[in-house]
């Protein structure tokens, strides 16, 4: 079974060898149909976390739970 990818933006750099990924989605009200903006932060494991900024984006992808909240890591930089 492949693993997920999500594209988001790095909102926040400040652990070790952590980022924070923000992950917007469109949904769309079941009634109404109105589309509307919902996201999500993941944190996501990075080796080398010099290669990585705030405002950066880049694509995350499913691992194994390395911490309590961490089961995300970076797959890379979307230029």
């Amino acid at each position: 079974m492949p693993k997920k990818e999500l594209t988001g933006i790095i909102v926040s750099d400040k652990m070790q060898k952590t980022v924070v990924v923000k992950v917007e989605r469109i949904k769309e009200h079941p009634l109404y149909r109105r589309r509307y903006k919902v996201h999500k932060k993941y944190k996501a494991h990075v080796e080398n976390q010099a290669d990585y900024k705030i405002g950066d984006k880049v694509t995350i992808r499913e691992c194994r739970p390395m911490s309590k909240d961490k089961r995300w890591e970076v797959a890379g930089k979307i230029e």
